[in-house]
């Protein structure tokens, strides 16, 4: 657990600078410099890039993931395993070129009504699918040699430091728009570079032979887990980004801008896990590979804990703070109050769940959870089709309540069914009604005139009494040990 806590620190710090670093961008500079339309073109061109992107590497990050470590062997150049993950993911992009310019006057067609940008920036898709499924190929590589850090540095803060300079570029009358989506394009590129480079210094772009490697057995191994690793890794994407997709078609681009702005503050308690599970799943395959179902559910057991603690404070901390969000994005996007909390209660789900997902993709059993997730983007496409026009765009958060609940429920049952590992506890109702106290606690505080102030002062109270409480409840042995390091530092006996 030594590798997974102490990047998992490091990869959180981090992904929360990005946060402070996205808020300022997506919360301040977007709704207050753009309009509703030109914020949907830019979420829009991310989320159709994603999806042709992880078609585009053919299934090979889950190969990454899951057979690297029977090629791990830095003196032998890791036996070529980087020269045939690029070459794939070559392959990949390629066809899904032939793809893009195959479906092109489809795309121009759909879109020319309601969102007229986006065909009018369409090309922008090629460097954005180019540059995005080689990031993903070589950031999955980099994990796989334990490094989970760099990624989420170049992607989570670099990349957003370049999207608010080309937004300040914007509002500042230094650029027109069409060149400030240039520079976007640009900024969402620069992270696969700066991962080469990073690659490269740790020592690790090495280029060896994998054709003498690798057996008929391995390959057919590797062509088993990439077959069914396309089907995962698109329904994952899918599943990330069809909402987008179906509000843009259905309302059209402002109503995709709300959405997409909104969207964004449900997304923020999610962010503690992507440096949890990016370590602990490289751990959970090595795990398997030695058959060490101790420590897969040692993984399990203390990785829930924490992401369970750390997820309610966040969704708490969000709803308790719900007004003086509206208050930062005014009126315009109000239409996406309830995106927030549906989007937040489905993340919250999500980290009650923790790696259960993957303990499974990592298995002899790897296979079902590409039924799972195809089980998953389906459902979610049509409880959009039910709630959208219901509901509009908070029929899309609805119906990403209802399908992700459904996932990580039956994701948890087949791990408790399969494997007899499960991380519940009465405790964790101790956990939800620490949550709650400090939530009702928080909530006596005084109001303030200025939004900002009522942030500060609530959020600094409620999550005090919340740390508190979990502490002195013992509810993670991880959490207790951090805080006890940092009271040892400070030199304050416990």
């Amino acid at each position: 657990m030594g590798i997974i806590k102490t990047q998992s620190i490091t990869g959180t710090i981090l992904s929360y600078l990005g946060v402070i670093l996205g808020f300022v961008t997506t919360a301040l500079l977007f709704p207050s410099i753009l309009s509703k339309a030109e914020i949907g073109l830019l979420r829009l061109l991310v989320s159709v890039s994603v999806l042709f992107a992880q078609f585009s590497g053919l299934g090979f990050n889950a190969v990454t993931l899951r057979n690297f470590p029977y090629f791990r062997n830095l003196s032998k150049n890791h036996h070529g395993f980087l020269k045939l993950s690029l070459l794939v993911n070559l392959a990949g992009f390629i066809i899904a070129l032939m793809v893009f310019f195959a479906i092109k006057p489809w795309l121009i067609n759909e879109n020319a009504g309601k969102s007229a940008l986006f065909v009018e920036y369409i090309y922008y898709l090629i460097p954005l699918i180019f540059f995005t499924t080689f990031f993903n190929a070589l950031d999955s590589y980099y994990r796989a040699v334990y490094n989970a850090i760099k990624g989420a540095l170049y992607k989570e803060v670099w990349q957003r430091i370049f999207i608010m300079f080309a937004v300040l570029l914007y509002y500042f009358a230094w650029i027109d728009f069409a060149q400030m989506v240039m520079l976007y394009v640009i900024s969402i590129s620069l992270p696969t570079l700066m991962l080469i480079w990073s690659i490269h210094k740790s020592g690790n772009l090495v280029f060896g032979d994998f054709r003498g490697f690798i057996t008929k057995e391995m390959s057919k191994n590797i062509r088993s887990v990439a077959i069914y690793g396309i089907a995962t890794s698109f329904s994952s994407v899918l599943i990330l980004n069809i909402d987008v997709v179906m509000i843009n078609k259905m309302l059209g681009l402002a109503d995709t801008g709300i959405y997409s702005t909104t969207f964004y503050f449900g997304t923020l308690i999610l962010i503690p896990s992507r440096s949890v599970i990016k370590i602990a799943v490289i751990v959970i395959a090595d795990s398997w590979k030695s058959n060490d179902k101790a420590k897969i559910m040692e993984i399990y057991d203390k990785s829930n804990r924490i992401l369970s603690a750390v997820g309610l404070l966040l969704f708490l901390g969000l709803m308790l703070n719900l007004d003086q969000i509206f208050d930062i994005l005014k009126e315009d996007f109000e239409a996406g109050r309830m995106v927030i909390v549906f989007i937040g209660l489905a993340n919250l789900i999500e980290m009650f769940t923790s790696v259960s997902q993957y303990i499974i993709s990592n298995s002899s059993h790897y296979k079902v959870i590409t039924w799972f997730l195809i089980f998953f983007a389906i459902l979610l496409i049509i409880t959009n089709l039910i709630f959208i026009p219901v509901y509009g765009l908070v029929g899309a958060a609805i119906a990403s309540l209802i399908a992700r609940f459904i996932y990580n429920l039956i994701s948890w049952g087949f791990v408790y069914y399969k494997f007899g590992m499960q991380p519940f506890s009465w405790n964790y109702l101790i956990l939800i009604g620490i949550g709650l106290i400090a939530f009702y606690l928080a909530r006596l505080t005084p109001t303030f005139d200025w939004y900002i102030w009522e942030i500060i002062t609530q959020s600094t109270i409620f999550t005090v009494l919340f740390t508190v409480m979990l502490y002195l409840s013992g509810f993670s042995a991880d959490f207790n040990q951090t805080i006890n390091g940092m009271l040892a530092k400070l030199h304050i006996k416990k």
